[in-house]
């Protein structure tokens, strides 16, 4: 399926109006009476049937007509919305989605059954919620359609019509702002309309004939009385005041509010991105490749050549900045995912959860963004079914019955830091550090400290849930969770305070594609060390090397820093270089040496992956082509760090 196709772009878009219609359901659980919110609900359930029906998903067309007409009965006041309401079409919405997939008709069980539930949910709803407002002697309104309505398929004479159905009625066409002759444009409207319509008319069965240009119309409606106190909608246009009854601020963040003008934006497909990046990454490469041939030479014509690879060089950052800037997303499209994830867990597990994020427009890399969706589904789990407490243990430890886990993310340098803080019970260190002498993690009485206690539950099966649900407990998922980020070429950090709370701290790159780094010699063959890792560089001389010898310790600034000699991790043969250096890296608080013979210079570095043969070799991260056309490994630092410290154990535990 092609991006070109007409039916991608209906999934697309189904998929955003089902995401839009989802953000709006999760508002109007916590505000049941919100008429803005069950406004959005229902058109975008409308017009979901709608352009399923027109693109041949008639199975999603006729599932969502229910919902709709539910929504319609809401919206109506023939029924309030309610929270068992809001959890069936939570539900539908669900199945939507797996309808936009599957129209073999096999899932029709599974709808029938959640269609049974919307009925039960109607029927048992109390009866009728306000009575629908309506004039008993009719509605004065003016409304002017955008200037580009007939441009975008809108016919206002169509709207009349709708009009004119509702009863009796007498239309004034408003042409005070029609321009002078030679300005007008056939297309575009600049006549106004005055209505009074006469009858027992429902405002909402108004609403209805403008529900698709309301957002962007200028609408004043009144009943012909004229009694202000009872005015159910103001002029549209005035953005100081409330446009529907109800209206109230409402968080900048809240996915229900309506859009604002639109943008001018064009839609790309992710892979088109994926593939300008890998070009920009190959022009990174044959720039680094020209550099080099310009600095070999001398003459007249290799400083024309210079001057041009300079030229290139600075053409090629820009570029390759602008790309970076067009990869990367707001976080906002990754924690609104969650919001739904709480929604379940709180009805699962019965608790009071509040989920607060912090920091949504920091931006990051969409791939890296994608890939920490998994890890964080599954910390976020933990924290609302381990770490939240029940009402009734809250309240007996004098906490807010309702638990909190608060998402924030922010920037530092070329690092975004993720934060996934709940203010449970925090982490139970001595059933850790029973658990970790259990699986023999730990001898028993052995010193560690707190921070080493809760590194224990990142390994491999380690759990100190005192019983196994539904959603976690069985000791599966952290150490996946430390892989994940470690993948990334991020860091994992956890914190706990008895009673308090606990924090997990991931810290990801900002972006994967291309990195800065430090390219580096050993033997003959380069490596290349992300340089975010890099703290610094100093010599090691040859007296110094041999005191080293069988400690591999260094003394730095008073503190003793491990170090290993990367000629011996990567089995070379050759002598090593008069004049060795040491290139200190870290991560969070961990450091390590490395010991390498030159050190070359900085290198934007294009990160290839490694192939499948050399895909289990754990301390490389990838590879890159140098200017030259020979190829450097990239050390994976997250595994090179394990490493040092695996080494400094066994030193610690021969001395």
């Amino acid at each position: 399926m092609s991006a070109n196709d007409p039916i991608a772009a209906f999934l697309t878009e189904a998929n955003e109006l089902l995401d839009q219609v989802e953000q709006a359901l999760l508002d109007l659980d916590h505000r049941l009476d919100d008429r803005d919110l069950i406004d959005a609900v229902f058109r975008g359930l409308h017009t979901l049937k709608g352009s399923g029906a027109m693109f041949g998903f008639d199975a999603l067309a006729g599932f969502t007509h229910h919902c709709e007409t539910a929504f319609d009965r809401v919206r109506k006041r023939q029924v309030p919305a309610t929270r068992d309401l809001v959890a069936v079409v939570l539900a539908a919405q669900d199945h939507m989605r797996t309808l936009l997939t599957d129209q073999s008709g096999e899932g029709g069980a599974a709808g029938d059954a959640i269609l049974e539930r919307l009925r039960v949910v109607l029927e048992e709803a109390p009866a009728g919620g306000a009575p629908a407002q309506a004039a008993e002697a009719g509605w004065r309104l003016v409304f002017r359609l955008p200037v580009d309505a007939m441009a975008n398929g809108t016919n206002p004479l169509i709207l009349l019509d709708e009009l004119r159905a509702l009863g009796e009625c007498r239309i004034t066409a408003l042409t005070d702002r029609i321009p002078p002759l030679a300005e007008l444009v056939p297309t575009e409207c600049h006549i106004g309309w005055e209505v009074e319509l006469h009858g027992d008319i429902a405002l909402a069965d108004i609403e209805d004939v403008f529900i698709f240009v309301m957002d962007e119309m200028e609408l004043s409606l009144e009943p012909l009385g004229g009694d202000a106190a009872n005015a159910p909608v103001a002029a549209a246009e005035d953005p100081t005041a409330p446009s529907r009854p109800g209206d109230d601020p409402r968080p900048a963040n809240d996915a229900g509010a309506p859009a604002g003008k639109p943008s001018d934006t064009v839609r790309v497909p992710a892979e088109r991105l994926d593939l300008l990046m890998d070009r920009v990454g190959e022009l990174v490469i044959v720039q680094s490749r020209l550099s080099q041939l310009a600095q070999g030479g001398a003459g007249a014509a290799n400083q024309t050549l210079h001057a041009i690879s300079e030229d290139i060089e600075r053409l090629a950052g820009e570029l390759r900045d602008t790309m970076m800037v067009l990869r990367m997303v707001p976080v906002s499209s990754l924690f609104g995912r969650f919001r739904r994830l709480v929604h379940d867990l709180a009805r699962d597990t019965g608790k009071a959860i509040e989920l607060v994020t912090e920091g949504e427009t920091t931006e990051v890399d969409k791939t890296v963004m994608e890939r920490l969706a998994d890890p964080m589904i599954h910390l976020i789990r933990n924290s609302c079914d381990h770490g939240l407490e029940s009402a009734d243990e809250r309240a007996a430890a004098g906490k807010a019955p309702t638990g909190e886990v608060r998402l924030s993310a922010r920037q530092a340098g070329g690092e975004v830091i993720i934060e996934i803080r709940d203010d449970g019970r925090g982490i139970d260190l001595g059933r850790v550090r029973a658990k970790a002498e259990a699986q023999g993690l730990l001898q028993p009485g052995q010193a560690a400290s707190d921070h080493e206690l809760l590194q224990m539950i990142f390994h491999p099966g380690f759990s100190t849930a005192q019983q196994v649900t539904s959603l976690s407990g069985r000791g599966v998922g952290m150490d996946v969770v430390k892989r994940t980020i470690e993948s990334l070429r991020g860091t994992i950090d956890v914190a706990s305070s008895a009673g308090e709370g606990s924090v997990i701290s991931l810290r990801i790159p900002l972006t994967l594609a291309i990195i800065d780094g430090l390219l580096i010699r050993v033997g003959a063959a380069r490596y290349v060390i992300p340089l975010s890792a890099v703290e610094e560089c100093i010599e090691l001389s040859t007296e110094e090397d041999q005191r080293s010898r069988g400690r591999s310790l260094i003394t730095l600034r008073d503190q003793l820093v491990p170090f290993m000699r990367l000629r011996e991790l990567f089995g070379g043969n050759s002598a090593p270089d008069p004049h060795q250096k040491i290139v200190i890296i870290s991560t969070g608080t961990d450091r390590i040496g490395l010991v390498v013979d030159q050190i070359i210079g900085s290198h934007q570095t294009v990160i290839k992956p490694m192939s499948p043969v050399h895909s289990d070799v754990a301390i490389f991260a990838g590879a890159t082509i140098l200017g030259d056309g020979n190829v450097a490994l990239i050390l994976d630092v997250a595994q090179l760090l394990a490493l040092g410290q695996q080494q400094e154990e066994r030193l610690r535990a021969v001395a």
